[in-house]
């Protein structure tokens, strides 16, 4: 994949935030805070021209593996890879409808591109770990980079994951927090308190490196450190918005688990087209 511009990347991610509008309004649930918070994250590891993959040989034995821990917010993931080139554009109309190979979690079996199917919020940073553990023992270049979510943390199972990688000294794996400070049910500092997630991570031997996840140039070098990194594994804190881009979803955790109805889409894709 060409590398795109960081001015195509930004109007890239601007069309992504339609797709995902346009998926929500039409199937009519779905996940729509997170997905529009991560759309800057998703278009740099796959637009930037960092990470190695292709969408014709979708199982190529050295692609670097991204994989979404917190499945809730694969809209973001099926219009990226869609706009890569991984399936027609069109198809994500099907978005949660009976048949559809866009599941309302992703399913490996079903689309081509997912690494790992994903429903609990932490299961697939096991998952990643152990994909990065075998590339180690195989003497393999790739890298492993692992999508999850703040509330995630709220699991034993992550912090096994972590300890396990620190452990293991896997710097060919990196972790994305999104940490836009909700969850279902509230913020994320009064349904179980994260802080200081920074210290916690360097407790067990990662590297952390926190950037603004709406700033293109941070994330993209932050992608690099993580790559050139020769003794442990890495963890990106991108502090993030939930609602990204329509300005009366942005920061409402009520948003979480909700969908326009087809006025709100008209008027939140409106928005977005401002700023085309």
């Amino acid at each position: 994949m060409k590398a795109l511009t960081l001015k195509q990347m930004q109007k890239m991610a601007n069309t992504i935030r339609q797709d995902i509008i346009k998926m929500l309004a039409r199937a009519g649930s779905g996940h729509l805070a997170g997905s529009l918070g991560m759309v800057d994250i998703f278009t740099a590891l796959y637009f930037s021209g960092i990470v190695k993959y292709d969408p014709k040989k979708p199982d190529w034995e050295n692609r670097d593996r991204i994989i979404l821990s917190n499945g809730h917010i694969c809209p973001v993931l099926y219009a990226v890879l869609a706009r890569a080139g991984y399936f027609p554009v069109k198809e994500l109309e099907t978005l949660r409808k009976l048949g559809s190979r866009l599941q309302g979690h992703p399913h490996k079996e079903s689309l081509l591109g997912i690494e790992s199917s994903s429903g609990p919020v932490a299961h697939n940073t096991s998952v990643a770990a152990g994909m990065a553990y075998a590339g180690k023992m195989d003497q393999k270049k790739y890298q492993v980079y692992c999508i999850e979510g703040d509330g995630g943390h709220d699991e034993g199972q992550l912090w096994e994951t972590v300890m396990f990688a620190g452990n293991n000294k896997l710097n060919n794996l990196t972790f994305i927090i999104d940490r836009n400070n909700i969850q279902i049910d509230g913020q994320t500092e009064k349904v179980m308190p994260l802080e200081s997630l920074r210290k916690k991570y360097e407790s067990f031997n990662w590297q952390v490196i926190e950037i603004n996840g709406h700033n293109f140039k941070e994330i993209i070098n932050a992608i690099k450190k993580a790559k050139s990194t020769s003794k442990k594994p890495v963890t990106i804190i991108a502090h993030t918005i939930p609602g990204k881009g329509v300005d009366w979803i942005e920061n409402d955790y009520t948003w979480h688990g909700r969908v326009p109805n087809q006025e709100e889409a008209e008027q939140a894709l409106e928005q977005l087209r401002i700023k085309e």
